[in-house]
């Protein structure tokens, strides 16, 4: 790794949303299934995976969800299970509830919130099969309280076998049933505008490829999103009181995702420094995904040398991270001057693998810098708030007056008179009572 003095590194990073060609190859798919349904989403699973179905095929069935818990060890089934109730405990701290709040004057204010009727999940294939991505999706928007949960993912997450049993595993452990073998912009397409055989959805949410984070945006007004993915990222703000074999081994747990992910070391001191990018040279020798995990290291990796940990914290808050690690003495004392990252692990024991499988927090993160201005997935993602207002006749006797000159300074007398002919009316009403 790259070793720098944090002032010549460029915290600046591209944002990549595609090259014209993919675009347009984008563009074309989503219009292609708007028009054909179900004839356009076939033609291009079986051009892209390689997989010729019948739209009767492409829902999985029961009987597979079955049979791929005969195709897991059980000590899977009990590691996913016993997530999915630590993840289930932590985003049902996050619900809200409706309120009404009743004015003096007789008036009631609120706020109604109800659950989305209908989520898509993607699911992705590709480089990797993600479990945990299914509950990371799927749990809070169950604790939100929406109805409908539809999952898609690629044909063949498992190869010639077909979906990855260990997906299919943790979507039963969820409690989802409703799974559809498609992927790609063309899957996007399909729960953004619906087929015969996939109802449309009212927001879609998971990671994918290029391909798939292109066909979000553009199917976004149509239905929501959730974001839209870049790269993995981490940084790890250290000092010489941490471990070099634990933070060498956290930046190529997100070096190995992607060639494009983006890990930084963030550290006070030089010799440090030194040791780390060692470790980092000598555990990427024996990681599996090492071609993977070197291309990330050798375009994204760097290890930036600060004066104070002060110093650290602002180059952190300027790169707005996606994974934050604070490997320094007293992690406590310096969080709450942390003010942009998605995910905050405090201490050498709180590896971000801990966070991506198993602590409760969401994995769902956000990168590029926008925790600048975004959050992890939660239970707000899920749900839809109405404003409510029940106007008394008092408020309103005490209050027209305002409301018209605010209409008015407007230009939009329209609004003004509908103030003003209650005004009136009551006004009138009153006379003809006192006589």
């Amino acid at each position: 790794m790259r070793i720098l003095p944090a002032q010549e590194f460029d915290l600046r990073r591209e944002v990549e949303y595609g090259s014209p060609e993919q675009n347009e190859a984008v563009k074309q798919i989503v219009s292609d299934i708007k028009k054909e349904g179900d004839t356009a989403l076939l033609r291009y699973t079986e051009r892209f995976d390689g997989m010729k179905l019948k739209a009767a095929e492409l829902r999985v069935t029961q009987e597979e969800l079955k049979a791929a818990y005969e195709k897991v060890e059980p000590s899977f089934v009990e590691a996913i299970a016993a997530a999915a109730a630590n993840i289930r405990a932590f985003h049902q701290k996050e619900k809200r509830n409706s309120w009404m709040d009743l004015q003096p004057d007789g008036s009631i204010l609120g706020q109604i919130i109800r659950p989305l009727k209908r989520v898509g999940v993607y699911v992705p294939g590709g480089k990797a099969a993600y479990p945990s991505s299914v509950l990371m999706n799927v749990i809070p928007a169950q604790v939100a309280g929406v109805p409908e949960i539809v999952m898609v993912t690629p044909p063949a997450t498992g190869g010639k076998a077909g979906i990855d049993p260990y997906i299919l595993v943790a979507a039963a452990e969820a409690g989802v049933s409703e799974i559809y073998r498609v992927g790609g912009a063309q899957a996007i397409a399909a729960l953004a505008y619906g087929t015969d055989t996939i109802e449309p959805v009212d927001k879609i949410c998971g990671p994918g490829n290029i391909f798939v984070a292109l066909a979000k945006r553009e199917v976004y007004g149509a239905v929501d999103i959730d974001s839209i993915a870049g790269p993995s990222e981490i940084a790890v703000l250290a000092d010489d009181s941490a471990n070099a074999a634990y933070v060498a081994a956290d930046l190529l747990s997100q070096a190995e995702h992607d060639e494009m992910a983006s890990a930084i070391l963030v550290t006070t001191s030089a010799d440090f420094a030194k040791a780390c990018a060692a470790e980092v040279q000598r555990q990427l020798a024996e990681l599996p995904r090492r071609e993977i995990a070197a291309a990330s290291i050798d375009s994204y990796g760097v290890i930036l040398v600060v004066d104070s940990i002060q110093e650290g914290i602002q180059v952190i808050n300027r790169l707005a991270p996606e994974h934050l690690e604070l490997m320094i003495e007293e992690p406590m004392a310096y969080l709450g001057l942390v003010e942009n990252a998605g995910a905050i692990f405090l201490g050498p024991y709180s590896s971000e693998p801990v966070g991506d499988y198993f602590a409760g927090p969401n994995h769902i993160i956000p990168t590029n810098g926008t925790a600048r201005f975004s959050s992890p997935v939660d239970v707000d993602d899920f749900i839809k708030k109405s404003s409510m207002i029940y106007y008394s006749k008092q408020a309103l006797l005490e209050n027209g007056e305002t409301i018209m000159e605010l209409a008015r300074r407007e230009g939009l007398e329209g609004h003004a008179r509908a103030i003003e002919i209650r005004l009136q009316q009551e006004a009138k009403a009153d006379r003809k009572a006192g006589e």
